[in-house]
This record gives structure tokens, sequence and C-alpha cells, in this order.
């Protein structure tokens, strides 16, 4: 289980995103970057932070530590800002809160180098979990003490949105060209080979147990927050011995619009801060 936190003083809001997350200080006297179920994209956006963040740092990953983190919306009404004021209020009760990375810095692949064996990992990865937000022109990676940091998977497990496709959706090919990894020659049969064997059904279960119940609750077409969880399960675990066999690797595009969302379209890259 994820642990359990309280904010205590919302700090600022992070506008970067779609979401409008936000920093936030909490009881256990840590700072963390909030992102909340009354925003636009709602709850399964935490979802698939949740077990994105769990399957990646279960594999070796560097993702920021998630948490539980309860909101009482009054700390928000000295908050100027009235859509802040009125996210604050929709999202009372349990948010999520991801560490906040003091001093980090946003991904520029002109001033990182990046490994082929981490850049096939991260690629693989995210191919796994269907990840459409990870592009050049919005890498959602972070560089912290040196070290390659992975942020944002609201926008993974596409495919929780229309669950009767979720299983076909496997068999489709990901397409890597426009990753922001992508110039650092990704050695994806190595990934595959290390990474595919790890994706078990303990793995999953222990991973999916993180999300909460109240997250999962009347999902259409499933009994109950169990059901869901083996949905979730059935799905990664029909992707995972694809591996790179599913992944193509061709010429970045310059100009095409971007794959994401049309809720994420449109929005500035980021270029430095910490996890959002």
């Amino acid at each position: 289980m994820l642990r359990e936190t309280s904010a205590t003083r919302y700090v600022t809001p992070l506008r970067e995103g779609g979401s409008l997350p936000g920093i936030v200080e909490a009881d256990d006297l840590g700072t963390y970057v909030m992102k909340f179920t009354g925003a636009g994209q709602g709850r399964k956006s935490l979802v698939a932070e949740v077990i994105c963040g769990g399957l990646a740092r279960r594999l070796g990953l560097r993702v920021p530590e998630l948490v539980r983190m309860t909101l009482d919306p009054v700390i928000g009404l000295a908050e100027p800002d009235q859509e802040v004021q009125e996210l604050l209020k929709a999202s009372g009760g349990l948010n999520l809160g991801m560490d906040f990375l003091p001093g980090s810095l946003g991904f520029d692949p002109l001033a990182f180098q990046v490994s082929a064996e981490e850049a096939g990992r991260v690629v693989w990865f995210d191919a796994l979990v269907n990840n459409v937000d990870r592009s050049w022109r919005n890498p959602n990676l972070l560089v912290w003490h040196g070290d390659l940091w992975l942020i944002d998977h609201g926008a993974a497990l596409i495919w929780h949105h229309n669950w009767p496709a979720a299983t076909a959706s496997a068999a489709r090919p990901y397409d890597a060209s426009d990753h922001a990894l992508a110039p650092f020659g990704p050695d994806l049969a190595a990934a595959a080979a290390d990474l595919g064997p790890l994706v078990t059904d303990d793995l999953l279960a222990e991973t999916l147990a993180d999300v909460p119940d109240e997250w999962l609750v009347d999902e259409p077409g499933f009994a109950g927050p169990d059901a869901v969880r083996a949905a979730y399960a059935e799905a990664l675990a029909a992707r995972a011995p694809t591996g790179h066999d599913r992944i193509t690797l061709g010429a970045p595009t310059a100009d095409r619009p971007s794959r994401a969302p049309g809720w994420l379209t449109g929005r500035p890259e980021r270029k430095s801060g910490a996890a959002r």
C-alpha cells in the first residue's frame, strides 16, 4: 500500500499541464506535487499514475515516490485564483501526491546522454503501458542528481477508457519514432529479455493493490474494485510477452500533431522543475 499523508498547505499551482497539479506541503513535513481527483481527467488519470509508477519502480526504473494524500479543501480558502479554489473544492478527500524533486531539470537530449540500455528499458516500459505522452514534444523526464526520472503517466493505459478493446490492443504496434529517447539507439531486445519475465502475476497483483478502492468503484461493466484490478492485470499480462516485437522505430516527425489524447494536446513543453 502507498503511504498515507495529509496536505497541510497549498503552495502554488503548476500550470504546464492541463490537470493543474499543485505543490503542497504535508503532515510528514514533505513537499509533494499533488494531482487532484477533481481535475478534468478524473480518477482514471490517477489510477494510471499509480499503476505505471508502481510498475516502473518494481522494474527498476526511477519514479518519484507516490503517496495517498488527503485534502481538506479549507487549505485553499486563501488562494486568490478562482480556478484553483474550484479545483480544491472538487477534490476533497483522497488524492495523489508525488514526491517533489527540488532542483530537478527537464530532460534535454542535447545536454544529457542516455545509454542504449537505459533508453531501451524506458521505451519498452512505455510500450507496455501504452504511454503516448513521452515524445520529444513533451518528454516527461527529469534529471535529478545526474539520474533520469520518469514522471507524468496519467495519459498511459489509454485502453482503460475503452475496456472492450483492452485485450485486443495488446497486439497493436507501438510507434516509438517520436519517443524522447529514440535518438539514443534504445536496446529493445535487451530490455525485453530483462524486463519481460519480471511482469508476473504476483508483480501485477502487488502493483494493483496500491490503487485505492475509491478510484475503482462504479466502473461500468465490473462487479467491484477487484474485478477492475483483474482486468488491468489481464491486459498488462497480455502486453508484456510481445516485448520489443510490437515497437517500431522510424524517423521522428517534425510537424505531425501529437498522438496524445485531446485533453493533453496543445499544452507547452516542460523545460524545468520538479515532478508534474
